[in-house]
């Protein structure tokens, strides 16, 4: 049971409403409930959804790498909404069973990206020059931009989820 009493959705303001008719409607969102806690402040929920939905239609990463990273992250959080969840039929159950840094399972751009989605979310102390330096060899500025800023999306909204409980039971 969420901590924070959800909005009814019949009372979410139009505009978040559609935002959110929208985000299930992609698989951008797997539950109204997050949504529904947020709605509180409806209009700073709808910011966090466009920016969610910018990630989700506008990325520079590839749909199965923000789908190893979100679910990483949500290894780490333990947000069970986010473990439960799935944005991307190209991760396999296989690969959620796995999501080891260093698994041949994974692409050497993966692993690079899952090992810095790691050490963001549960070691960012440690993060260095070296880690930089080997997402360099794979991605753009750009792209490392965008996956620092998605990492901290996902470790926010995991942590944020999984403390008030705002998620279906």
């Amino acid at each position: 049971m969420s901590r924070i009493t959800p909005v009814p959705l019949s009372a979410l303001p139009e505009s978040l409403a559609t935002a959110l008719d929208r985000g299930l409607a992609s698989g951008m969102l797997s539950s109204s409930v997050p949504v529904q806690v947020w709605a509180h402040r409806p209009a700073i929920a709808q910011v966090w959804l466009s920016l969610l939905e910018q990630f989700h239609t506008q990325s520079l990463l590839g749909e199965r790498l923000k789908e190893l990273v979100r679910l990483k992250i949500a290894s780490i959080t333990t947000c069970k909404a986010c473990q439960l969840a799935r944005k991307s039929d190209e991760v396999s159950e296989d690969d959620i069973a796995c999501l080891a840094t260093d698994s041949d399972r994974f692409s050497p751009p993966e692993q690079a990206a899952l090992r810095y989605a790691e050490l963001f979310a549960g070691d960012y102390m440690e993060l260095g020059d070296q880690h930089y330096g080997a997402l360099m060899e794979f991605f753009s500025l750009a792209e490392i931009t965008e996956l620092n800023m998605y990492c901290a999306l996902m470790l926010a909204g995991g942590r944020m989820t999984y403390v008030q409980q705002a998620y279906e039971t």
